[in-house]
C-alpha cells in the first residue's frame, strides 16, 4: 500500500481529501452505489489507483453485512452518567427497531477498541456507537476504520466521526449564574477526574461565567466522582470561613459534602449554598434536596442513534434522508431547597 506524506499507509480519508469528496462518497465508490456520478466515480477510483489505497477489511465486515443489530461499546462503570447514557441508548435503539450488543472494555485504549469491533464485526452489527468520556477513550476511537458508521457519546473525538453529548459548559454556567444570581460572590469548585471530558467541560464554564462577572476563581479542587471525595473535599472547605457557594461536579460528591458540612455545623442553605451535576433519583430526596444540573440522557440516546441512523444511510444509494441532529444536548436547571442567598 501506498504511504501518505506523513509515511503511513492511506485510508479513506486521504481518498476523499485528494479526490476532492466526503469519505462517504469514496463509500459509496467504492461499494459501486449507482447514486454518484461518472465523472466523480472516476475521480474517487483515480485517487485510489495513486494512493494505493485498500479498504479495511474489518470495514468491510461491518458494512457488508448488515443486520437490525447496533454495536455499542462502554466501559465498566457503575457511575451514573455513563450508566444513564447506556440505557438512553438502548431504549433510543429499540424504538428504531433494532437491537443492541453490548461489549463492556475494562479500560477504553487501543488494543481494546480493536477487540471490541472484531467481536461486533462477527456479529454482523449495523453500525457503532462508542461511550467515550475519557481522554484516552476518545484517543482510541481512532481505531475506528473509516466506513464503519460509527458515532461516539460525550467525546470530543472530532474528524469524521459524528459526537452527541450534554452541553457540559452551559450546564456550569447555569449552576453559577444561578449561585451568583442568589448574590454570592465567591463560588467553589469541586470537579470530577482531570482524564474525563466531562471535567473539562465544568471547569470551563465555571470559570468562565466568573470571569465574564469580573470575580476571581477560588482554586480548584479535585474528586474523583465519588461521595467519598466529597466529604474529603467538605471537611477541606468546612475549615475555611469565607466559603458561602460551592458548585459540584457531581450529585454524589455533592452528597459527600453535604455530609462533611453537617458534622461541622454548617448548614445547607443557611450557612453554604451547594448545587450538583447529573439530578440522580436521590437528589430530590436529599436532605436538603438538591438543586443541580440535569443531563436529559434519553435525548442523548435520541439523538445518537438518529446520528448513527444516518450514517449507515450515507452508504445507500438514495444517501441519507434524515436531519443531522444538533450535537450538542442543552442541561437545565432544577431548582431544590440547597441553595439560598449569603447571609448578609
Amino acid at each position: 500500500m501506498r504511504p501518505t506524506s506523513q509515511g503511513r499507509a492511506a485510508v479513506m480519508n486521504d481518498v476523499a481529501r485528494l479526490a476532492g469528496v466526503s469519505h462517504q462518497t469514496v463509500s459509496r465508490v467504492l461499494n459501486q452505489h449507482p447514486s454518484v456520478s461518472p465523472a466523480t466515480r472516476e475521480r474517487v477510483l483515480e485517487a485510489v489507483r495513486q494512493l494505493n489505497y485498500r479498504p479495511n477489511a474489518m470495514a468491510r465486515g461491518l458494512a457488508g453485512r448488515r443486520s437490525r443489530v447496533i454495536g455499542v461499546v462502554s466501559f465498566d462503570t457503575i457511575l451514573y452518567g455513563p450508566a444513564s447514557t447506556l440505557l438512553g441508548i438502548e431504549r433510543a435503539a429499540r424504538a428504531a427497531g433494532y437491537g443492541v450488543s453490548i461489549v463492556t472494555l475494562e479500560q477504553l485504549d487501543h488494543s481494546g477498541m480493536v477487540n471490541a469491533l472484531e467481536a461486533l464485526a462477527d456479529q454482523s452489527v449495523a453500525g457503532v456507537v462508542v461511550i467515550a468520556p475519557q481522554t484516552a477513550a476518545a484517543a482510541a476511537l481512532h481505531s475506528l476504520p473509516l466506513g464503519v458508521a460509527a458515532v461516539a457519546v460525550e467525546s470530543n473525538v472530532g474528524g469524521e466521526i459524528p459526537a452527541i453529548s450534554v452541553d457540559q459548559v452551559t450546564g456550569a454556567r447555569l449552576a453559577v449564574q444561578h449561585l451568583l444570581g442568589l448574590g454570592h460572590r465567591k463560588v467553589w469548585h469541586l470537579s470530577g477526574p482531570r482524564d474525563w471530558l466531562e471535567t473539562h467541560g465544568r471547569i470551563e464554564g465555571w470559570r468562565g461565567t466568573l470571569e465574564d462577572a469580573g470575580l476571581p476563581a477560588p482554586p480548584l479542587m479535585t474528586g474523583d466522582w465519588s461521595a467519598r471525595s466529597g466529604y474529603q473535599a467538605g471537611l477541606e472547605l468546612a475549615r475555611r470561613d469565607d466559603v458561602t457557594a460551592v458548585f459540584a461536579g457531581n450529585d454524589q460528591m455533592a452528597l459527600g459534602m453535604m455530609r462533611a458540612f453537617h458534622e461541622h455545623g454548617i448548614r445547607v442553605p443557611d450557612d453554604v449554598s451547594i448545587v450538583g451535576f447529573d439530578d440522580i433519583p436521590e437528589a430530590e430526596f436529599l436532605s436538603p434536596p438538591l438543586t443541580t444540573i440535569r443531563q436529559d440522557f434519553d435525548e442523548v440516546g435520541r439523538r445518537c442513534i438518529a446520528a448513527l441512523l444516518r450514517a449507515i444511510e450515507a452508504d445507500l444509494p438514495e444517501g441519507p434522508d434524515r436531519p443531522e441532529p444538533d450535537p450538542h444536548v442543552a442541561p437545565t436547571l432544577v431548582l431544590r431547597r440547597s441553595t439560598a442567598a449569603p447571609k448578609s
